[in-house]
């Protein structure tokens, strides 16, 4: 037996005679009763109780007509997902990025992706420059999110800038220092450091940063951990850190956490999306791209729109 055969045999018996299943098919009555025949042939016994009108199935005819509509809903389920899975709509993302963008900017927006597209799997994993290049290339990862100089883009790969680099000396709401109008060197040194994984480019921003407002030696409490440790120690105490501002202001209700007016120097690189140029992709992963670009559009505006109002102000 066929399930195509069962398929047709359960559409006859749910609208109740050949021409109706045939027409509901999209299919010729004749074609429809030769597949009928067949299958009889096959099983050798009749389908449906000779005489009747409607026609009515035999017990074995009912039987086999239940496992067809099973048959026909498994089908239309998986014609169903291909189709979700050719326009975007269903799959699998293998996307990798540094930590601190990526559970601080990142991890919400992957959220609201969700919310229109469920049916989306995400396997998120952390990492930097070297590993992530190294995953993109073996076809581990569809994806790396990660801040970039134009010198670091790899010949083999497409990188999509979403936001400018902009660090911030970064607190807890509430701190001493945030009830100051101007803040100078005396004021900063007697506070800890919270330092970034040492390998983070994060960690090297904090010593430049450092370094351009004049403090040569600084005092660290803390280092390494994730976003989510590094908010919590900040929420916590009077420790500073070096933060991009994009994340300060992307979490800033959860965390509690403020930024000094004070101005450090920025790193010259962008947070985007690097992807190899030749390899196939999911075609999801169009959309989350498009997506994504937007959400960081609209983050940036909002912080342009923040900054003028601030400055205007002052």
């Amino acid at each position: 037996m066929e399930s195509e055969h069962l398929e047709i045999l359960a559409m006859i018996v749910e609208k109740g005679g050949l021409t109706e299943g045939a027409e509901a098919l999209h299919k010729s009555q004749p074609s429809v009763s030769r597949t009928i025949s067949l299958l009889e042939q096959r099983v050798g016994a009749a389908l449906f109780e000779p005489g009747r009108r409607p026609l009515r199935p035999t017990e074995l005819g009912a039987s086999l007509a239940r496992l067809g509509s099973r048959i026909h809903a498994l089908n239309t389920e998986a014609r169903q997902l291909v189709e979700r899975y050719r326009k975007g709509q269903a799959g699998r993302l293998r996307i990798g990025g540094t930590p601190i963008f990526m559970d601080g900017v990142m991890a919400a927006m992957i959220a609201e992706f969700q919310n229109h597209h469920q049916d989306v799997h995400f396997e998120q994993s952390y990492g930097y420059l070297e590993t992530l290049v190294t995953q993109l290339r073996n076809g581990t990862l569809d994806l790396a999110i990660l801040p970039l100089h134009p010198s670091q883009i790899p010949q083999d790969m497409e990188f999509i800038s979403l936001l400018t680099g902009r660090n911030v000396i970064a607190c807890r709401s509430g701190h001493p220092l945030t009830r100051k109008g101007m803040i100078t060197l005396a004021d900063i040194e007697p506070f800890p450091w919270i330092a970034p994984p040492a390998d983070s480019p994060l960690y090297r921003d904090l010593q430049r940063a450092l370094v351009s407002i004049g403090v040569e030696d600084f005092r660290v409490n803390f280092s390494g951990g994730t976003f989510a440790s590094i908010a919590s120690v900040l929420a916590g105490s009077d420790s500073l850190t070096v933060l991009p501002y994009s994340v300060v202001f992307q979490t800033r209700k959860m965390t509690q956490l403020e930024a000094l007016p004070l101005k450090i120097e920025h790193p010259n690189r962008q947070l985007g999306l690097l992807v190899p140029k030749e390899q196939a992709a999911a075609p999801a992963l169009a959309h989350f791209k498009t997506f994504i670009a937007a959400q960081c559009s609209n983050l940036e505006a909002r912080i342009q729109h923040e900054q003028q109002v601030t400055r205007r102000r002052g």
